[in-house]
């Protein structure tokens, strides 16, 4: 009796687990039958006014700075500036011990001088070859030497002559490398070339220092004018061709907080340098490069800035009033349609060249013959509680929106986010849930 009453509750069990079973697999099937609904925010087309702004980081120089390296080599034996103190045109900077071009100026008079006697010895002896010459010439023409000995006597005066032309050349030689020597020994005492601030200074008291006639030499201070200072920054190959000399720039330089400084471009270079991976200039190896153009913009107001200070610079390239905008996350790229829209997985900037996404069921065409089609900018515009993709054609950007030259109006509600519903989610038809609420027509389950 026991046995059968247990094998009746199992029986029980079992057919009440069959149907738990049965129940999940139909409301599975049910649920997957419904259409899932995206989640995204909106905004509608409206008029701005947009300005173009390229941004750039670099330094604050002076605009106005000499570097200062002797000409000639030997031990600093005065060396009256410090670095931050101010100076102006003519004071001295530092003096180089003159020892060595005093000893070698003094032998550069000393031949000059010897020049200048031998010159006034082939002088005489010219006069005396020039009078022997001419007395000869009459004995000559009474007949009373014959002709041998007298182009003996001839020849002694060209010889002379030649001999204080080679004399004359001698002092000309020996002047040029006594003013050499002048030049030279002059050069020991450094002045500075302009009014302005030491900015930086190497070199101490005592040390010795290389000139610049035979190497690079030794770079002791620089003196730069800091009442004119411009920020030096590096903006890319694609941007450069954006940039004019006279555009407006808002300067944000990280040691004044809170402040923004305005500048005008007034410099931009001809020719580019490359900046590796790790920033550093001229960088070797295998490293990729990027290329960079130096653009200085100047700044307008005086403040006590310091060279190398960091800066953010921001120019104004291009404006435009009165434009129909949307925010600049609402354009991405789609490939265009074919027998299906094929949805482009990757961000939603037009730089990228995302690969073709695997075509749906219904679309039958090949998917190699749709790698050499390029995507194009659509914005996703709300129809009832779906969406539709629009092709647009953009104009400029700022930092919030973009221009819209074709294909959406005024007014017109389009998505704006979220990222990965307009990068990869949306498509044609889709039904969407907006701002987090159900969309209109779409009854809540």
């Amino acid at each position: 009796m026991n046995g059968a009453k247990k094998k009746s509750r199992k029986k029980v069990w079992l057919i009440a687990l069959l149907a738990l079973v049965a129940a999940g697999v139909g409301l599975g099937f049910v649920l997957n039958g419904r259409e899932k609904l995206i989640d995204v925010q909106t905004d509608k087309v409206a008029r701005r006014n947009l300005t173009e702004l390229v941004l750039a980081n670099g330094r604050i120089q002076p605009v106005l700075q000499v570097k200062i390296s002797p000409e000639v080599s030997g031990e600093i034996i005065e060396l009256p500036v410090k670095e931050g103190q101010s100076v102006k045109k003519g004071d001295l900077l530092l003096r180089i011990k003159p020892d060595f071009y005093l000893a070698s100026r003094r032998s550069a008079e000393a031949s000059f001088r010897a020049a200048e006697a031998a010159l006034s010895l082939a002088e005489s002896n010219l006069k005396k070859a020039e009078a022997e010459f001419k007395r000869n010439t009459e004995l000559l023409r009474d007949r009373l030497i014959s002709e041998s000995v007298f182009l003996e006597f001839k020849t002694a005066f060209e010889v002379s002559q030649a001999s204080v032309r080679s004399a004359g050349h001698q002092v000309e030689v020996a002047k040029a490398a006594l003013a050499r020597a002048d030049e030279e020994l002059a050069k020991t005492t450094i002045v500075s070339p302009l009014t302005g601030t030491v900015s930086k200074l190497n070199s101490q008291l005592g040390e010795r220092v290389v000139g610049t006639a035979m190497m690079t030499g030794t770079e002791v201070m620089t003196i730069a004018d800091l009442n004119d200072m411009e920020a030096r920054v590096d903006i890319g190959e694609i941007d450069i061709v954006l940039i004019a000399a006279g555009q407006k720039a808002r300067l944000e330089v990280d040691a004044f907080r809170d402040r923004k400084f305005n500048g005008t471009v007034t410099e931009i270079a001809n020719s580019s340098r490359g900046l590796n991976e790790q920033g550093n200039r001229g960088g070797g190896g295998q490293q990729q490069e990027a290329t960079r153009f130096e653009v200085k913009i100047r700044i307008t107001e005086k403040e006590p800035f310091r060279p190398g200070m960091s800066v953010t610079a921001s120019v104004e390239t291009r404006s435009r009033t009165n434009v129909l905008s949307v925010p600049f996350q609402s354009v991405t790229t789609r490939l265009p349609k074919t027998n299906s829209v094929a949805a482009v997985e990757g961000t939603n900037s037009p730089a990228t060249n995302p690969a073709p996404a695997k075509a749906e069921s219904g679309d039958k065409s090949d998917p190699k013959s749709r790698e050499g089609i390029k995507p194009i900018e659509v914005v996703f515009a709300l129809d009832g509680d779906r969406v539709k993709s629009l092709p647009v054609k953009r104009g400029i950007s700022d930092q919030n929106y973009t221009e819209i030259i074709e294909g959406l109006s005024e007014g017109q509600e389009v998505v704006v986010g979220g990222y990965k519903a307009i990068s990869r989610d949306l498509e044609d038809g889709k039904k969407v849930k907006k701002n987090g609420a159900v969309a209109k027509g779409e009854k809540r389950p």
